[in-house]
C-alpha cells in the first residue's frame, strides 16, 4: 500500500527541498505531485553532460535526481508520520533526513531534452524510509530505477 500524502505535507517538503542549492544548480524543479508520488523535472544542458560523444546525460545527475526525488518522498511520509507535534518540532526532527543506501540500476543512455525523476514510499517506519525511484525522458522511456533507504527520524 502507498503512503498517502496530504498537500500541505507535500508543499512543506518541496519547499524544503528547493531551498537545497545544490538541487538549483543541477536544476530540478518540481514538474508535480498528488497524494503517492513526488515528480521532479530537469532540462537538458551541457554542462549536464557525461558522455560528450554521445552527448548523453551524466550517470551521477541521474543519480541525483533519484536521490532528491527519493529523499522528498522520504521526507513527506516521515513528516506525515509525526502526527501531532508542531511544525518546529517536526522540522527539527527532519533535519536529521539523509541517504542511508541508494542502489541505481541504469538501464539505457541518458537521452533526451528533458527528464523527470518520480518517487514512491514502499515502507516507512519510525527511523527509516525506503523509496522506489524511476527516471525517464520525455519520450518516456524508462533509463534508470533505483531503490533509496533513507534515515527520517
Amino acid at each position: 500500500m502507498k503512503a498517502q500524502f496530504s498537500e500541505a505535507e507535500l508543499k512543506l517538503a518541496l519547499d524544503f527541498m528547493q531551498k537545497i542549492p545544490f538541487n538549483q544548480y543541477v536544476g530540478l524543479t518540481i514538474e508535480g505531485f498528488d497524494s503517492e508520488e513526488i515528480v521532479f523535472k530537469l532540462k537538458m544542458r551541457d554542462e549536464l553532460v557525461g558522455n560528450w560523444l554521445q552527448g548523453i546525460l551524466h550517470g551521477g545527475v541521474i543519480a541525483t535526481a533519484l536521490d532528491v526525488a527519493g529523499g522528498t518522498a522520504a521526507l513527506v511520509g516521515a513528516y506525515a508520520r509525526q502526527g501531532d507535534k508542531t511544525k518546529e518540532e517536526k522540522m527539527r526532527n527532519l533535519a536529521k533526513l539523509g541517504t542511508i543506501d541508494m542502489r541505481v540500476d541504469y538501464l539505457r543512455p541518458g537521452k533526451g531534452k528533458q527528464f523527470f525523476a518520480t518517487a514512491t514510499i514502499l515502507r516507512i517506519g519510525s527511523k527509516v524510509a525506503v523509496t522506489r525511484m524511476e527516471f525517464k525522458n520525455e519520450k518516456d522511456d524508462l533509463i534508470a530505477v533505483g531503490t533509496g533507504t533513507y534515515m527520517c527520524g
